[in-house]
């Protein structure tokens, strides 16, 4: 076998970008804009690019939301991202909690002062904190502070009951609301929901002269 010398590898290698060049015009593109087509497929194909203009869409789900509410109101509404929600539900909540605690504590003083003045002791005498040091207690008339003491007794009761049972509700709200909340975010709101309103006019069949009305129409 005849040893290659080194003028033939030269002249093999300067023949190799013409056979290049002529291969590629066949096919009637060159070597430039092939390359840039198989660089811009790569771009396009790239998992990165992909990724990025891909569209995230946020589905609560109303299970986990509903639990996350029963744990401490409020919560349902910021895994459904409502966070306007947040300020009306917690400080509703706290408001009534404060609220049953200062009418608790006014109902604790009136009973303490009602169970004093029906006693008969003259040793436990708690209603006299309701009034100014210098009222002396044989000015009173006992049989209408007893009754007002009762009244108030009885009206402090019950705005503590109303404080409870509103904590509830407001409990009890913010886990619907964040059921429903997260349920509405599958719901589809396609571009065809539509809704038109004409006037009409319609003959009775009972009536000689024809009604005037509205007739809506809606599209989805």
């Amino acid at each position: 076998m005849p040893a290659r010398t080194a003028h033939n590898i030269t002249d093999s290698i300067a023949d190799a970008p013409a056979n290049v060049e002529v291969t590629l015009g066949e096919t009637g593109l060159s070597a430039d804009s092939t390359m840039t087509a198989i660089a811009d497929s790569i771009m396009k194909e790239s998992p990165y690019d992909r990724w990025e203009e891909r569209e995230i869409v946020f589905n609560p789900d109303p299970t986990r939301a509903v639990w996350l509410s029963a744990l401490f109101p409020g919560l349902g509404q910021i895994y459904n991202r409502r966070y306007w929600k947040l300020p009306i539900i917690v400080g509703g909540y706290m408001g009534l909690v404060y609220a049953t605690s200062w009418n608790n504590n006014m109902l604790d003083d009136y009973t303490r002062a009602y169970r004093d003045i029906m006693d008969n002791d003259p040793s436990t005498n708690s209603y006299m904190n309701f009034f100014p040091p210098t009222t002396q207690e044989g000015d009173l008339d006992r049989t209408w502070l007893t009754n007002v003491l009762q009244s108030r007794k009885n009206y402090y009761r019950r705005n503590r009951d109303l404080c409870i049972i509103s904590m509830v509700g407001v409990y009890l709200l913010a886990m619907v609301d964040a059921y429903v909340d997260a349920s509405l975010s599958h719901f589809d709101l396609t571009p065809e929901l539509s809704m038109d309103v004409t006037p009409i006019i319609f003959q009775e069949a009972r009536g000689e002269k024809p009604s005037f009305g509205l007739a809506w129409a809606i599209t989805f």
